[in-house]
């Protein structure tokens, strides 16, 4: 899929870190193998409560001795909250950045590879229109309190691609580590082709012939005469290939990100 897709980012939430801790800090507390960002790289990750559930889904940019954190703009304050808890004896500076914002997305790839730019764009589009929302849920990306929240863990999610298994402590890391050496996630996040063109509803229970109460729909949009969607579903049910019952309607089974 070849497309030219801007994406506007002004409500996100950004921080900029600096401070003598601030890669120390970041390494502790993130997913993201902070130490491994070259000077303009970028990277996604997560914050994890010590039991490895997912807090907050950030990206951090690396510019030159500062670090520039986005996240959606519903859980900026909670996620700001949560670094300056951490924060207690660190030398870290937390500055807000207000102003526009944008990505732009040429692929499915670069909902999660392309940089969010400071400025305006005129043919930025709002992140809830029908083709964003395509691009987004055929990249797998998840958004926090729709897709992803505090009862998941980040390798139920397209997050897994990020995890650095070789990257030193961090918070939540023990059992993150632990369900990967074991390979026993119970769930994860598939995309879904369903057949019809009506609203499927959040929460929509997801059937398989191994398993009534396979999964659940946690977003979805309109593509034509189909629907496409992102949905929770065990692992009986998660063969890429399968087909699912989705509110009685057929639903091929996708992996993440999907093209």
């Amino acid at each position: 899929m070849s497309v030219n897709v801007v994406v506007d980012r002004s409500t996100w939430g950004r921080l900029r870190v600096t401070g003598g801790d601030a890669t120390r800090f970041l390494q502790g507390l993130t997913t993201i193998n902070v130490e491994s960002l070259a000077d303009g790289a970028h990277g996604w990750g997560a914050i994890l409560s010590p039991k490895g559930r997912v807090l907050s889904v950030i990206d951090i940019a690396k510019l030159g001795a500062a670090y520039l954190i986005a996240c959606e703009g519903t859980i900026a304050a909670a996620t700001r909250a949560l670094l300056e808890k951490y924060a207690v004896m660190d030398d870290v500076t937390f500055e807000p950045i207000t102003g526009p914002a944008h990505q732009t997305w040429e692929s499915i790839a670069d909902v999660w590879i392309a940089p969010i730019v400071d400025g305006a764009n005129d043919a930025s589009r709002d992140e809830n229109e029908p083709q964003v929302e395509r691009m987004r849920i055929r990249a797998g990306f998840p958004r926090y309190g729709i897709d992803i929240d505090d009862d998941h863990f980040p390798f139920e999610t397209p997050l897994a691609q990020f995890l650095d298994y070789g990257k030193g402590c961090y918070v939540g890391q023990e059992p993150v580590f632990r369900v990967h050496a074991q390979g026993n996630a119970a769930r994860t996040l598939r995309g879904l082709r369903i057949d019809g063109a009506e609203p499927i509803a959040a929460g929509t229970q997801i059937k398989h012939p191994a398993k009534d109460n396979a999964g659940v729909i946690t977003s979805s949009v309109i593509d034509g005469e189909l629907t496409l969607a992102l949905g929770y579903l065990h692992r009986t049910a998660w063969d890429i290939g399968g087909v699912v019952d989705v509110g009685g309607r057929t639903a091929t089974v996708h992996e993440l990100p999907w093209t």
